[in-house]
């Protein structure tokens, strides 16, 4: 296949600089950090209510991503067959982009109040519209990344994917980081920003932040949905029942993977690290307020190390893939993993945080780069692009989904997120051992793929 040109690939890359805004600032750190500030009450263990339940406020923000995840994970393998039935990958990319948007936007209600007293209250209304617009902004950042990811494999030969997957989640760091800088400003410096009262300097600039990730991603991503093309459309006969084909374009995609074992066992790989890497990443603002009770200005310093040492590990582990292979260059970075899950046990200072986070940062954005780019190396050749990722993309919400609850659950349970933490091993180590069956599959098939 050709290359396609240069502003193509970097709209296409723009939209990571669009989307990761909400994975840093929503996911990573001033949202879990804020949630668990206004929901926070030691008196009573923090516990809140919730649809009736009482939940530690830590658990419920877990389960709330792993339903979300679900979701995602239920719908996506139909909406992205339809997509391929229909060629309009792109419609359902840009409205579940807006979705998210507009729900993000919409934590800026989520907030306590401040009574005539002059003491501050969280209304259970407030608490469960926070939580939906959570909820929601969750499946649609997921949700979009499905189609976005699936262009990949339609914008550049297999030889190239892994830079140019590297390359979107650089572009996505880098806007991330400038956004994550001018939120930071406004959480530090609210006076500067007309924000005077105790109250306002105190629940205002988070809220503020969250519409301004809703504006950034919803307005970047206009320009890669005005350079990115309209899949063609199929024949005539194909849109006449549209669900049905969807399933049965599942269907022809399930009886391709089962003719691919190196497909297979990369995907069941991809399962258990994936679990262990996305967990990591959204309890991380969570476990440093909670088990080292750093401030929210540190809890930032410290997913902005990530986010800028992994500008250099997406790069890193790029050309080490290109040198070593694929699936050996990922073996190598997950037992990384189970090393750095062990250490954050034993974790009890400020500096030992800054430097944990500062080698999960090398690691991170290099794993998920080239965990895309094998994937989409290891693709037939099809035009099915959206409901072959649509696999991937579940994959890794079950995955998800898995990690979530068993952090929150292993909390709950023994009454600290260090034991969460040790738990997470289990899943790289386990990854390692499908990555190894995926290398010895490979070399006893003969696959002529690139590792």
């Amino acid at each position: 296949m050709s290359t396609a040109s240069k502003k193509l690939i970097n709209g296409w890359c723009l939209y990571d600089w669009a989307n990761s805004a909400y994975n840093l600032v929503i996911t990573s750190t001033i949202f879990p950090a804020y949630f668990e500030a206004v929901t926070r009450d030691p008196a009573i263990n923090n516990e809140v209510k919730f649809l009736g339940r009482s939940f530690v406020n830590t658990a419920l923000y877990n389960y709330t991503l792993g339903m979300a995840f679900i979701v995602v994970a239920l719908i996506s393998p139909i909406l992205t067959s339809i997509a391929d039935t229909r060629g309009n990958k792109k419609k359902f990319m840009r409205f579940f982009c807006t979705l998210g948007s507009l729900a993000c936007a919409g934590l800026y209600f989520f907030g306590p109040r401040e009574l005539e007293d002059g003491s501050i209250a969280l209304s259970q209304a407030s608490l469960h519209l926070g939580v939906l617009c959570m909820f929601i902004s969750c499946i649609g950042f997921w949700a979009s990344l499905v189609f976005y990811n699936s262009y990949l494999p339609d914008l550049v030969p297999e030889k190239l994917r892994d830079r140019v997957s590297a390359r979107g989640f650089t572009f996505g760091y880098i806007g991330s980081v400038i956004l994550q800088i001018i939120c930071f400003l406004i959480v530090f410096f609210p006076e500067s920003f007309g924000l005077t009262t105790p109250y306002e300097k105190s629940y205002m600039p988070p809220r503020i932040a969250f519409v301004l990730v809703a504006l950034w991603w919803l307005g970047f991503s206009q320009i890669t949905f005005r350079v990115l093309p309209t899949p063609a459309a199929p024949s005539a006969a194909t849109k006449n029942n549209v669900f049905r084909s969807g399933f049965l374009e599942l269907s022809k995609v399930w009886s391709q993977m089962k003719q691919m074992p190196v497909l297979r066992r990369f995907l069941y790989a991809f399962f258990w690290y994936s679990a262990g890497i996305q967990t990591v990443f959204l309890a991380a603002a969570q476990f440093g307020a909670k088990e080292l009770q750093l401030p929210i200005d540190k809890l930032i310093v410290t997913i902005m190390i990530i986010q800028l040492v992994a500008i250099l590990g997406a790069t890193l582990i790029s050309r080490a893939s290109e040198k070593f292979g694929n699936i050996k260059t990922i073996m190598a970075v997950t037992l990384i993993w189970v090393g750095l899950c062990g250490a954050a046990y034993f974790i009890h200072t400020e500096m030992q945080f800054y430097a944990l986070a500062a080698v999960v940062g090398l690691v991170m954005g290099g794993i998920q780069s080239v965990s895309r780019s094998t994937y989409a190396n290891l693709m037939p050749e099809t035009r099915d692009t959206a409901s072959f990722f649509s696999f991937y993309d579940v994959t890794e919400k079950i995955a998800l989904v898995i990690g979530m609850f068993s952090f929150g659950f292993v909390e709950e349970l023994t009454g600290s997120m260090r034991n969460s933490a040790v738990a997470l091993m289990l899943f790289f180590i386990l990854g390692v051992i499908f990555l190894a069956w995926t290398l010895r599959t490979a070399a006893a098939a003969r696959k002529q793929v690139s590792f």
